[in-house]
């Protein structure tokens, strides 16, 4: 029987670390607005938004207002140069298909966001917010299925997103939850997913998450709660089932984050009335069990595996032959020439070279990892768990992206049991590798993206970062 006082003193110098971390470390920056507060660091921006509906949704969207701005501007200039259709139209195509699937409460917060940036000058709807909330599920799923009516044709393969794992029992240092998640995105909408949203609302529980300026969900997803879940996702490639009028994907996983008690509530909210919008396989723990669930979501499949020993990964493609031959088209499941399939190897033989001894710098390097299995050698392309297509010439049957597209890892979240107690994590903004993105020097090699000129940002080589709930407040 494995001794308890190891891991007993584990759980007590990692608490000494990250208490000690945050209050040495207390934000200098910080703007204040009611019960709302923001500050930046490391590449971050950490916004605590707190109270009724609007209330918390004017604070956030008062403190994200010059992002929100930023925002506006970059999603109508991509939104007509990924789908040759203006923003407005997916503005009224949101309110179409979201509005008498919202709740009340969450309506009101998204027209609090709009509301606080109003305020500041910057010039929005709430129409604007609900539709950015709903913006993958509007134009990969949506309208994708629009297309394939409209033309005739098939859809275009929905792109899977994230690397991803979680594990506990034997297969962690200590026999507690450790997880982390790493998300890809095309560089000029996933540079903004750099937000460190702490809700604390009036009802429900507390919410610290990464997320993205005007998202009242995670999306990126990564998550902790006060009810001591931990939760993230992958999306899974290839998915093309969809039904419009029902409940949107973001709607589902903020009220799952915000209500649940447990992992088998999360799983029924995130079911009901599902559209297919934004379709994952699911990554949730259980810190106060020890217990761990993959969760595979589609519209009209879904599976559920959990154990309390052992590790669940997360590479863009479904385990569930249902869902995989289905709902999908090719998903790359076991094509080590695609992203899925080789992530699909390489996590595993991470996971199994360091079983047993599991922890939060195992999982850093794990999610910073370059080898590609394909290749059998060291290069950072798209089928590397840290991401990187704009590395990629795309030689070999792979992905949809053409060659060198800007797209990629665009950061890093780990967290342990002990840390999701505390309601913080690490994270580490730009990639999970620290590899920098010059976006002047890559327009300047790559002249077939120039249109993307002004719309990319330098992410220079960031360091990991604690964050915690309440980190803006000495007092706690």
């Amino acid at each position: 029987m494995r001794s308890l006082w190891p891991a007993f003193i584990m759980v007590v110098l990692i608490a000494i670390t990250i208490s000690t971390a945050v209050a040495a470390d207390q934000p200098e920056n910080i703007n204040r607005y009611h019960k709302g507060y923001r500050f930046d660091k490391d590449g971050w921006i950490y916004i605590h938004i707190e109270g009724e509906p609007y209330d918390r949704g004017f604070q956030y969207g008062y403190l994200a207002a010059p992002e929100l701005g930023e925002i506006m501007k970059t999603i109508r200039y991509m939104t007509l140069w990924d789908t040759g259709k203006d923003w407005e139209f997916f503005v009224n195509a949101s309110e179409d298909l979201f509005i008498s699937q919202m709740d009340p409460e969450y309506l009101q917060e998204i027209k609090g966001i709009a509301a606080g940036a109003n305020a500041r000058k910057i010039n929005l709807t709430w129409q604007d917010i609900l539709a950015w909330n709903g913006y993958s599920e509007l134009t990969d799923y949506w309208w994708e299925n629009e297309l394939k009516e409209i033309q005739s044709t098939g859809n275009k393969a929905i792109k899977g997103r994230c690397s991803a794992f979680i594990a506990t029992g034997n297969a962690t240092s200590d026999g507690r939850i450790v997880i982390a998640h790493n998300t890809w995105e095309g560089f000029p909408i996933g540079q903004f997913y750099n937000m460190i949203l702490d809700i604390k609302p009036a009802e429900g529980h507390r919410i610290f998450m990464q997320s993205i300026p005007g998202h009242i969900d995670s999306f990126t997803d990564f998550f902790v709660t006060d009810a001591g879940l931990v939760g993230t996702e992958t999306t899974i490639g290839g998915f093309e089932s969809y039904e419009p009028y029902k409940a949107p994907s973001f709607l589902r996983v903020r009220k799952a984050m915000q209500y649940a008690d447990t992992m088998d509530q999360f799983v029924n909210i995130l079911s009901e009335n599902r559209s297919g919008g934004v379709a994952d396989s699911w990554l949730l723990g259980d810190t106060n069990t020890g217990e761990i669930m993959r969760f595979e979501l589609g519209l009209n499949y879904s599976n559920i595996t959990r154990t309390r020993d052992g590790y669940f990964i997360g590479f863009n493609a479904p385990t569930d032959p249902r869902i995989r031959n289905l709902e999908c088209s090719s998903t790359g499941y076991a094509d080590i020439r695609h992203p899925e399939g080789a992530r699909q190897v390489r996590l595993t033989e991470l996971m199994d070279e360091n079983y047993g001894r599991i922890n939060v710098d195992v999982a850093k390097a794990i999610l910073a990892d370059h080898y590609d299995v394909y290749l059998k050698k060291i290069n950072p392309s798209s089928r590397t768990i840290d991401g990187h297509y704009e590395l990629d010439a795309e030689e070999y049957p792979g992905d949809v992206d053409p060659p060198f597209y800007p797209d990629g890892t665009v950061d890093g979240k780990v967290a342990n049991a002990t840390m999701a107690k505390n309601m913080s994590f690490w994270a580490r903004w730009g990639s999970s590798s620290g590899l920098p993105f010059d976006a002047s020097e890559f327009l300047k090699e790559h002249i077939q993206y120039s249109d993307l000129k002004g719309y990319l940002k330098d992410r220079p080589t960031r360091p990991w970062t604690i964050f915690a709930a309440d980190a803006g407040n000495a007092s706690g």
